[in-house]
């Protein structure tokens, strides 16, 4: 890197930076009173530069698309510090007794923690004008070292803006990348993404965009709008870069347990720049699917329609700046409706033979973004941004459920974020405030009972016995719910620089937002029919059962809570000597649920559960209080244990990054999913009632019971299922669900170590170990018991659970808890070349082992085999493969052409089967089985390529352009089957749904400027 002669700016008004010191001292004072302890790297959003330069009395680091300026003293030993800028690409301006002197051009990446040092300016040499470009009489070079990244132990990846650009994918969603760090998977089954590590599951992620966290509070997923969706999270042409940290992130991340994502988003610069793109691929551009192909089926009739645009330039050049994007998304996705248990179109009645036969999934989503940057003052940076998403569509998949049978689909999102960042000689401050709204509402598209039709006996296809196989599904869906968060928040961020070798940085977060969950599935009453009974016709007038939801008088089926979160945190980058830097953090989460702490058990719960009346659960050996679970409203408060020591250091072995030994070891507290213990009240307020009817039906008879009578049409009317539920009495035969009153909060330990190397500039290679340990995980038990206090029934019956066995007049106890675990030991080799203007080519490599266990199948939180969560014996987990190799790179031809591609591999998944024994101590056993997977030789393999042709526009400017691309997604036409027979590991033949979609080519065209 080099120097010349510049000029530079004044600094902004000393009022400005009382106001903002006064601001943040008041804000993040109490933060600083903690203790100093965790790894580190830049802030969130943002990347970091300091180094040391001699001969220099300050440095003003300028951003150089939009001019926006950042100036710091240079101390008594030649030390500087910017602890926070933008990512982008900037120069620096160094002032020196001589003159100010300017740098070549650098880029900073998002959450980078950059280090660039200086030779002695004062004896550098004069060089001739035809030497230096820009200057007027001779200048001044003076070399720099290069550009060191001080990760801490941290285990992550930095996913740049080409790479987002340029590498294949069929979605649009700019975390697919996100596999590329050690340890993470990306899936994107049916469309819909999902992010895992640290075997963990995917609730226990947090994506983090300008430094503020998109956690979902409801639902599963890990951020909003990602259960159950097609959608994408945020648009990706307004993402510039992110990076994405496995394992050991420092202490201002929150609200994460497993993988940690910070991205920065665009902004608009000193120049107009524009862009737009579609993206196409249809029927005819894709293979067959296994069902098309295998199946006899006829190819779905498809559409995949993506398009965009993006605009930003300058309001008032190097002050006021402005960035807006839009990305819309319409999918017709193939679907093929046929019957159940394998039965063929031609033993249904010919009013359903017309349900079946291929059909499309129709998704629509439109994303909106847009960002105002101010900078009324050297010192200090304004940001206003905004976010809104809608999606529409139908939950429809391939299957025995009639399109008519499926539910709509409603996500609604909007986001807003005020930021002030401040700064001083010794300090930047940063305040934020937010506000989020994000609702998913799906419902049926027809409010008529639905009809069930089953199969019970001896098949006529298969020969196999089977038991209420659903066979057809119409009328009604089941399906409706409204579910989501309300709420703004406030937060300041305070780091000093003013202490030698010293970056100390505090924070305070305060957070109010409701929380809403309302499911009312059930809605439409849910008939069953067994078909081939009475025999000699197909029944569709006389059912065995009828499900319906309906209000029990006590609350309300809508659960509001008004949460309040508060965060703080303090953490100190310490660089001891030229060799060792310590990151030392530690930080402490407070939540208040009141739809939890001051629930009130319900009168008749206490009363059905009483000894009186159930003395099942009172006997000796019975493993659970069931006291622990009833409450006044008084017996519960907020869990103020989440304490977090983050720890990470970075030693360098070698000069120059050239080899660091680095570390940590950190503690991070998740949150319990509100969807899970918000239905002690819902389910008491509205469930699910269950009644069987006795239609002569030997193979679906039932005991006579308030719940189970003879059958009458009337029970086919709204009238007659208000005279079920009155005769069922005052528990309705509904379920319980109870919580605990100590309800604990989810949390992983994670420790790292390893090596890394600079081997030069743009190569760097890793090696690492990584252990995390993951507890207090939220699930569901069984809470009935037998007569004399048993799980099991004793030797020489077959063992099985006691749903049989329920308080009087109720349907059974089920109770939450805490108690899943997970452990991952994992090892993993990184390889990265970067790209730059000399070496036009990129390349990351990233190899994974991984061992890993868990005493729950992998996403199941309803455990009803065994009486405790510590009954479980502890297995190979069902969510991870031990083996997993991700490739991804691209290359800049003469010609203007750029081919890049993406390679997975991965070794077969594993499932966790329970065996019974007849007799056995214990009674049931899980066991572990390795899936057969796509072939002998790996589970998982993908390959998809893509090639772009930028074509220059010269004549109507020199950054004019259009650009016509092709991708072919699984270009091997790899059938990644994700169907297996949880016995024997082998593939389930009736199932031909895979991981992926079949060889699928994607046309796009657009333009810049």
């Amino acid at each position: 890197m080099t120097l010349k002669n510049s000029r530079t700016h004044a600094a902004g008004p000393r009022f400005a930076r009382k106001l903002a010191a006064a601001l943040a001292i008041g804000t993040a004072g109490g933060a600083m009173s903690l203790a100093l302890v965790a790894p580190a790297h830049a802030q969130e959003s943002s990347a970091s530069l300091r180094g040391n330069v001699t001969g220099a009395s300050e440095i003003t680091a300028v951003e150089v698309a939009t001019g926006i300026r950042r100036t710091v003293t240079v101390s008594a030993n030649g030390s500087y510090n910017f602890a926070q800028l933008r990512p982008g690409t900037y120069r620096l301006e160094i002032t020196t007794p001589d003159g100010i002197r300017t740098t070549d051009e650098f880029t900073l990446l998002i959450a980078q923690d950059a280090v660039l040092n200086f030779d002695d300016i004062a004896v550098a040499e004069t060089v001739p004008d035809s030497v230096a470009e820009g200057g007027s009489g001779n200048e001044i070079l003076v070399t720099a070292g290069r550009i060191r990244t001080l990760e801490g132990g941290e285990v992550g990846a930095n996913i740049t803006e080409r790479q987002i650009e340029t590498l294949p994918q069929n979605n649009r969603n700019f975390l697919a990348f996100a596999d590329l760090a050690p340890g993470v998977v990306f899936e994107n089954p049916d469309g819909q993404s999902r992010i895992q590590g640290g075997a963990q599951n995917s609730r226990t992620v947090n994506v983090y965009i300008d430094g503020v966290g998109q956690k979902d509070y409801v639902l599963k997923n890990g951020v909003t709008g990602q259960d159950s969706s097609e959608g994408n999270p945020f648009p990706q042409l307004a993402v510039g870069e992110y990076r994405v940290i496995s394992s050991n992130y420092k202490a201002e991340f929150d609200q994460v347990s497993s993988v940690a994502i910070t991205a920065g988003t665009k902004s608009g610069t000193n120049e107009f720049h524009g862009t737009g793109f579609i993206d196409y691929t249809d029927t005819s551009m894709r293979a067959e699917t296994p069902l098309e192909k295998f199946g006899g089926r006829e190819k779905a009739q498809t559409k995949d329609l993506q398009f965009g645009g993006a605009l930003g330039g300058p309001i008032i050049r190097d002050t006021l700046f402005f960035f807006g994007t839009y990305e819309g998304k319409r999918r017709r996705l193939p679907v093929t409706i046929e019957p159940g248990a394998d039965f063929p179109v031609s033993f249904f009645p010919s009013e359903f033979q017309g349900f079946f036969g291929p059909t499309q999934r129709e998704f629509n989503e439109d994303l909106f973004f847009g960002k105002l940057t101010f900078q009324p003052t050297s010192s200090d940076l304004i940001e206003v941004s905004g976010k809104y998403r809608n999606e529409t569509g139908v939950f429809l998949s391939s299957g025995s459920t009639a399109e008519e049978a499926a539910a709509s689909q409603d996500v609604d999102e909007k986001r807003g974020l005020l930021r002030w960042e401040h700064t001083s000689d010794n300090f930047v401050n940063d305040f934020k405030l937010t506000y989020e709204e994000a609702f998913y509402s799906p419902r049926p598209q027809n409010f008529i009972p639905g009809q069930i039709y089953t199969y019970t006996g001896v098949s006529p296809v298969t020969g196999n016995n089977l038991t209420r196989a659903q066979l057809l599904r119409v009328g009604g869906s089941a399906n409706f719910q409204d579910k989501g968060q309300k709420g703004y928040s406030v937060q300041n961020d305070f780091t000093w620089i003013g202490f030698e070798n010293h970056t100390i940085k505090a924070g305070v977060k305060s957070k109010w937002v409701r929380l809403d969950r309302v499911e009312q599935n059930f809605f439409n009453p849910q008939y069953s029919y067994n078909v081939n009974f009475p025999e000699g016709g197909f029944n569709t007038t006389i059912p065995y059962q009828v499900q319906f939801g309906a209000a029990t008088g006590e609350g309300t089926p809508s659960v509001i809570s008004d949460n309040w979160q508060f965060g703080v945190y303090i953490q100190d980058d310490w660089v001891v000597n030229d060799r060792l830097t310590l990151n030392l953090g530690i930080r402490w989460d407070y939540e208040e649920t009141p739809s939890y702490l001051d629930w009130v058990t319900p009168a008749d719960v206490i009363e059905g559960v009483s000894p009186e009346n159930y003395p099942n659960i009172y006997q000796p050996g019975v493993e659970y209080d069931i006291n622990d679970y009833i409450t006044d409203g008084t017996q519960r408060s907020a869990f103020t244990g989440a304490f977090q020591p983050r720890v990470g250091f970075s030693y360098q072995i070698m000069d120059q990054g050239r080899l660091v030994l680095f570390g940590g070891y950190g503690r991070s507290y998740d949150r319990n999913q509100f969807d899970f213990i918000a239905q002690e009240i819902s389910i008491n307020a509205y469930s699910t009632r269950t009644f069987q009817f006795l239609t002569g039906d030997p193979e679906n008879d039932c005991e006579p019971s308030p719940t189970c009578v003879p059958f009458d049409p009337i029970y086919l009317t709204e009238e007659g299922r208000q005279q079920l539920l009155a005769g069922a009495g005052a528990g309705g035969g509904r379920g319980i669900r109870l919580i605990n009153n100590d309800l604990k909060i989810p949390y992983s330990d994670q420790f790292s170590l390893g090596l890394r190397s600079d081997l030069t500039n743009s190569l760097n290679v890793e090696v690492g170990y990584r252990h995390i340990k993951s507890r207090d995980g939220f699930a569901y038990l069984l809470g009935n018991r037998r007569p004399d206090g048993s799980f099991f029934t004793p030797p020489p019956e077959v063992p099985g659970s006691p749903f049989g066995f329920s308080p009087p007049g109720f349907g059974s106890i089920i109770i939450g808890t805490n108690g899943l675990k997970t452990d991952e030991d994992a090892f993993h080799f990184k390889l990265v070349k970067r790209y730059t203007p000399t070496s036009p080519w990129n390349l990351s490599a990233t190899y994974t082992y991984t061992d890993a266990t868990e005493n729950r199948a992998f996403g199941e939180y309803f455990s009803f085999d065994f009486p405790t969560l510590d009954d479980y014996t502890v297995k190979t987990s069902s969510g991870l493969r031990k083996h997993r190799l991700v490739m991804a790179g691209s290359v800049d031809l003469p010609t203007g052409t750029t081919l890049s591609g993406k390679f997975q591999i991965a070794s077969p998944s594993y499932l966790n089967r329970f065996i019974r024994t007849i007799g056995g101590e214990p009674p049931v056993v899980v066991d572990t089985v390795q899936t057969e997977g796509n072939g002998d030789r790996w589970g998982f393999r993908q390959l998809d390529l893509a090639v772009t042709q930028d074509l220059k526009l010269k004549f109507i400017s020199d950054d004019t352009q259009i650009y016509v691309r092709a991708d072919i997604i699984n270009a091997l036409n790899d059938r990644n089957y994700n169907s297996f027979i949880s016995t024997t590991g082998e593939r389930n033949l009736n199932s031909f749904s895979t991981n992926g979609p079949p060889r699928t080519l994607k046309l796009s065209a657009g333009f810049e400027f």
